[in-house]
This record gives structure tokens, sequence and C-alpha cells, in this order.
């Protein structure tokens, strides 16, 4: 489910029941459910274009397919202990819709006239019968002007069905700390994998009909049911949503050529590719469609009271020059600093600026700039490459001189991508001083998570260790850095402080409720850097500069709320086919 910066908050479950043989799949950012009489996606490829809604009514030729809509009745509640009869609290709203395979079966609906920052539970059933979704529980957002004190975000990124389970999303639903969940993207992939969990369709995905099919695998995860049952999601999409290191023209192994389009795929061109993905994608995500004459936008930004402007971008998809493919890091590093390169595009890059500018003026707190890849400065020898803000240095210099030349305090990047822990200082390195020492100089802060159970750092936590460390000590804003573990972090932003809490999951290679907690870091409002000594001067794994690493298995049992010592054999699945 997602959020929009006001009281007509949409809501939503992710859940399976089965009644009278008719799947309803419910899920939302604007009560969102999916009620589809058959467990298969709708095998229509055509995908619509200019300003249709890509989750509406209106591909006329298409509804004619299918003569038997389904209705689908929603309602929702004052937040209250669940009592006889499955709901709880005072009806504060409800209403009708109809859904065909035209859209996978998939219903947004915005519910009006809820109050701001407040907890409700919903439902959805089919129409006239006793076909309903379990009773799910979301948050609205708060009025931007409204005098918040605390705001607590959930951090998430990477999320590879065949590589794990899902277990950082129920530790986190279980956990029950947060208000609202970020997600940065990767939440599904694109590419064929075999094992426990097989991709379905077996194949790399091109069709829209392979794009839904493939999301509403994702959808059966457990944990990935709770997680949305019972949070509001702002999420955005990474590549793999689309395609591996995608960019304006083409990706790591499709682009606009006719070779490409006859040798590298079914047929379908890049631009349809892309369309197929972000259909479903739009259908299938709790998210609203941000500009119905551009639908390829994502990037938008939330007020969350006067303390949390969150920006999200698309640093991937939109307008973004030719990345890293695999086969041409070397034409990469010729010009990774040309001024003309770009992340976002013009339109998106000067958007960000003045959302940063109005933040600002507005007298917002916290700037949180949700992005899809690492920010800082990172030497490529350590487990990056081009493919992130290092492959456009001139696009990372504009944005820290509009920091910079604006006094813009309290800026943190929020990054997934590179399936690790990072926490950096943000500084211009050759143009401003910075002490690394005490992080004087920095004009913010990056906290970018691991993955939910794409692979890391393969090997022993200590191997893991040991890259980290190298990490560290031979890249200078680098504070933190750790592989090893999945998971995901907490951020809780106050007045005076932020703070990011990450938590580890031991292994994904089963179902099972064990959380580690890996460390603690601090930003106080105004000082735009990592708080001395860093981690309260030690961390669980990983490595930490200028502080200590003291290795511990005492994790949390998120499903019984007991602590114990565990260990774990296996991280990941085995994903051959």
């Amino acid at each position: 489910m997602g959020i929009e910066p006001s009281p007509t908050l949409s809501l939503g479950v992710l859940q399976d029941a089965w009644h009278h043989g008719l799947r309803l799949r419910l899920r939302s950012e604007a009560l969102l459910p999916r009620a589809a009489p058959s467990e298969d996606s709708d095998p229509d490829d055509a995908a619509v274009s200019g300003a249709v809604p890509l989750y509406g009514h209106d591909t006329e030729p298409f509804v004619a397919a299918d003569p038997a809509p389904v209705c689908v009745e929603w309602r929702v509640w004052e937040f209250g202990e669940q009592g006889e009869g499955g709901t709880a609290g005072v009806l504060v709203a409800s209403g009708e819709a109809y859904t065909t395979g035209d859209i996978d079966y998939t219903v947004k609906v915005e519910a009006t006239g809820l109050q701001p920052f407040t907890t409700y539970n919903y439902q959805f059933n089919v129409c006239g019968s006793d076909a309903k979704s379990p009773l799910g529980r979301t948050k609205t957002a708060p009025e931007k002007d409204a005098d918040v004190s605390e705001i607590k975000l959930a951090v998430f990124s990477c999320s590879n069905y065949p590589n794990g389970y899902f277990n950082p999303y129920g530790n986190a639903a279980r956990r029950d700390e947060h208000d609202y969940v970020v997600h940065l993207g990767d939440y599904m992939y694109e590419y064929e994998a075999g094992g426990e969990r097989a991709s379905k369709p077996q194949a790399e995905i091109f069709t829209l009909h392979d794009y839904r099919t493939r999301h509403g695998q994702y959808r059966t995860d457990a944990d990935l049911q709770l997680l949305s049952q019972n949070y509001a999601w702002i999420p955005t999409w990474d590549d793999h949503e689309i395609s591996n290191n995608g960019y304006r023209d083409g990706s790591s192994g499709l682009n606009n050529t006719e070779e490409s389009f006859r040798n590298d795929g079914p047929g379908i061109s890049v631009d349809q590719r892309k369309m197929n993905a972000v259909r479903a994608y739009f259908e299938w995500l709790p998210i609203r469609q941000v500009d119905l004459d551009d639908n390829l936008r994502i990037w938008r930004s939330f007020q969350l009271g006067n303390l949390v402007d969150l920006i999200i971008l698309d640093t991937r998809n939109y307008d973004r020059s030719i990345t890293s493919l695999g086969w041409n890091d070397d034409y990469i590093d010729l010009i990774r600093n040309d001024a003309g390169r770009t992340l976002m595009g013009s339109h998106q890059e000067n958007w960000f600026y003045n959302q940063l500018t109005a933040s600002s003026e507005r007298g917002a707190t916290w700037r949180l700039v949700g992005n899809q890849i690492i920010f800082s400065t990172i030497k490529e020898s350590y487990g990056l490459s081009g493919d992130n803000w290092n492959g456009y240095i001139a696009n990372r210099n504009r944005t820290l001189k509009h920091l910079y030349d604006n006094k813009i305090d309290n800026t943190v990047f929020l990054a997934g991508d590179s399936h690790q822990n990072w926490v950096s200082d943000l500084a211009w390195l050759g143009e401003k001083p910075y002490d690394p020492a005490t992080g004087e100089g920095a004009i913010g802060v990056e906290f970018a998570g691991t993955a939910v159970s794409s692979s890391g750092v393969r090997g022993t936590i200590a191997s893991a260790r040991e890259a980290a460390r190298q990490r560290v000590e031979n890249n200078t804003e680098l504070l933190w850095n750790e592989g090893y573990y999945r998971g995901y972090f907490l951020l809780v932003a106050a007045r005076d402080r932020l703070e990011a809490r990450f938590h580890g999951s031991p292994s994904v290679a089963a179902r099972q409720g064990w959380d580690l907690p890996l460390a603690n870091f601090t930003v106080l409002a105004g000082a735009n850097r990592v708080s001395r000594p860093l981690a309260g001067g030690a961390v669980v794994a990983g490595w930490l500069k200028e502080g200590e690493t003291t290795p511990s298995n005492v994790s949390l049992d998120t499903e019984t709320g007991v602590w114990d010592v565990v260990g774990f054999e296996q991280m990941y699945l085995n994903t051959s086919a």
C-alpha cells in the first residue's frame, strides 16, 4: 500500500483469499484490490500510451474481451481491536468498484474524508458474497503544515523471489515500529532463475503478460503480504522492475537497434518493453499514477507535516544517459566527467533542485531523498561501477553545488541497489574542505540499505567484514559498510535528530523471523554529518571507521518476542534450474 500527502489516503491489503473458486488479491495505495476468477493474469499484451491512466478503465477495445466485470466493495473503519464479524471501529468510508481483465483485475479507489496522520482498518469483499480479505490496517499522512514530532520509515530494496524468502518484510511488520514503508526499488526481478522458488514465467520477461505474471508470483510471499496488509507504502522502481542497468535508450540486454530487436528478445523494442513493465507496475503496485501526460514519471514528493519532506527520484529509467552495460565500461570511464551526462534528465533534475529549495524555505526540518543508487563517492575497485552516481560525476557535482550554495541543511540521501549497507558523510571532495575524523565540512549524510533477499557479499561473516574494512579504509567519506546480512533500516526523524537503525536477517534460505540489530547511527539537526563517536563506537557486523566490530548472533525472534543465540549455515536459496 502507499500514501499521498493528504487525508485522502489510499489503503490496501496484499493477501490471497480463496472463496468459491475466486481469487481476491488485495493491496494498495488507492484501496487497491485484485479480484480475479483464476490465478493467471490476463494474457492481453496491449499497453496504453498518451494520457490514459495506466490503471483506469479507458482502454475500451479490451474491455469487450471481458463481458463479466468483477464488483468489489471496500470499507474503512476507525482503528480498533477486531470485533465480532471481523470489523473494527466505526465505519467512516465505503464504496464499490469494478474491474476487468483489461487491468489484470486490479482496482484503485480513493478513500476520501479521512483524518490526517490517523490509523484506520479496511477490508474488501466481492460484491454480494462472503469472499473477503483479511482486515487490513493503514495510516494516513499528516497535513503538510502539521506540527509532527516524529516520523518513522522502514526502508527496503532489492527483493529477489527465487533467491530467498522475504524475511525482512515480516520482521519489520512484526516489530511494528514504523509509520510507513519506503521501497527504493528492485521490488521484483525480470530475469529467469530456478530452484525452490523458481521464477514464473520460467524465462526472462518482456511482454505485458510476462510482467503481470511475475508481479503475481511475488505477491504470494507471506511476509510481503503481511507488511502490505498493515502499512502504507511509498514505492519507486529501480532497474530490475524493467530490465537490468536500464537507461534512456536500452539496458544491458536490449537496445534500440535492429540487431538487438531481432536477436536479443522476442521481437519487442526497448520502448515497448518499458511500457509493458511500467503498466504492470502501476497496475500491481500501491502507487498513484503521478502524471497522466507522462506515463514514465514516478518521481514525486511527500510533505509529512513540517518535519519531513520525502523526495522520491528516478535515477534509472526516466531520462538517463547511457550507463555501464557490462561490455562498455572503458567507454563509461572516458565520459563519466562529461557535463552533459545526467541520471534524471533536465526536467526531473530541475524539479529536484526546486524541491530541495522549496523544502528548506518552507521550514521542513529534514529533507530525505529517496533514490535508487549510491550517491557518495566510492572507488569502483571496492564494489561499485559506473552504474551509480560515480558514472555521472557532473550530475553529482551539480547536486552538491546546489546544497552548498543555498546552504540547505539536514539533507539525507537514501539508497538501495547495491545489496550492502553503507553509511557516509556527503562532502564535495576536492572542492570543499572536509575532515573525515569529525565530519566537519560535510553537507549531508547518506544511508544506503542492504537487500531484502538479493545476494550480497558471498562467503563468511569474517570475509565480509574484511571486504568492508578495505572499503571503509580506502574511501574518504565512507563510515560504515556491511555486506553479509540481508535486511532493512528504520529511520526515526525527530526535531533535534534523525536516527538510522540497521536490522539484519541471518538467513533467507527458509522462512523465519529472527532479526539481528546491526548498528545505530545519529544525525543531529543542523550538523549535516553523522554524529561521533560513530554508532556509539561499535557495530555488530561490517567495518566501522574509528570504531569496533563486536560480532554477535543474539537475535530477536519477531514471532515470539524472545531473544536467543542463533546461527544459520546457509544465507540464500539455491537458484540453479
